[in-house]
């Protein structure tokens, strides 16, 4: 059994479907013009109920005329309160996105902290120009335990910054260290929270160890 032409023939816009679409067919042949201004605009008003999210877009009762106007193959004859227009950009293909091309020197750190180091080069005073690095500072050591789950010096860390800014940023090694510049509170991470894990970490072998001889020495009275 052969298929009839309305289901052979390709929808125009998917989203109201194909009985929508044998609607608009019938429309465009109707002979007499007041007619088919009417009909349409029962149409549209359906295709307003069937496509609910296009009433929050701007001028969608003009988007609805311009949808009846492409689905007619832009043939339909209608007194139209908006001027129909065949929406071209339908048939535009989509524009090609752009990606990024550059693979960032220390994956771990990744480019937008390049390019935060990049801007703070440019900072003239001095005590900004020191802020940012220690700002940068704690990122890349956030940022590196995130991504390698290992332990990382301050002077790795300051090292990477001289590397990446080409000798433009520098900071006392000797302060940062002092001063737990590099630290941040974020997160949990820090050297005196891994100092503190392994602390209790030992408290409770120690816990464990002290049970042992009383298991054994209630053992030994049961016996």
């Amino acid at each position: 059994m052969e298929a009839s032409t309305s289901f052979k023939q390709d929808l125009l816009l998917r989203e109201y479907g194909r009985n929508v679409q044998d609607l608009v067919n019938y429309i465009s042949k109707v002979e007499d013009r007041s007619e088919r201004t009417r009909l349409s605009q029962l149409l549209i008003n359906l295709m307003a109920k069937l496509n609910p999210q296009l009433r929050d877009t701007q001028d969608y009762q003009q988007k609805l005329w311009n949808h009846l106007f492409v689905m007619s193959g832009s043939t339909l004859d209608v007194d139209s309160p908006y001027p129909l227009s065949a929406m071209e950009y339908l048939n535009d293909k989509p524009q090609r996105m752009e990606y990024a091309t550059e693979t960032p020197r220390f994956k771990h750190y990744g480019t937008n902290v390049e390019l935060l180091i990049e801007k703070a080069t440019e900072l003239e005073d001095e005590k900004e120009r020191e802020a940012a690095i220690v700002s940068i500072g704690k990122l890349m050591k956030t940022l590196y335990r995130s991504y390698n789950k290992d332990s990382i010096t301050d002077d790795i860390i300051m090292n990477d910054i001289r590397q990446l800014s080409k000798g433009k940023l520098n900071l006392d090694q000797s302060l940062i260290e002092n001063n737990n510049l590099f630290e941040s509170n974020i997160g949990g991470g820090g050297r005196q929270q891994d100092t503190q894990q392994r602390s209790q970490q030992q408290n409770r072998g120690g816990d464990n160890r002290g049970r042992k001889p009383q298991r054994s020495s209630s053992n030994q009275r049961n016996k």
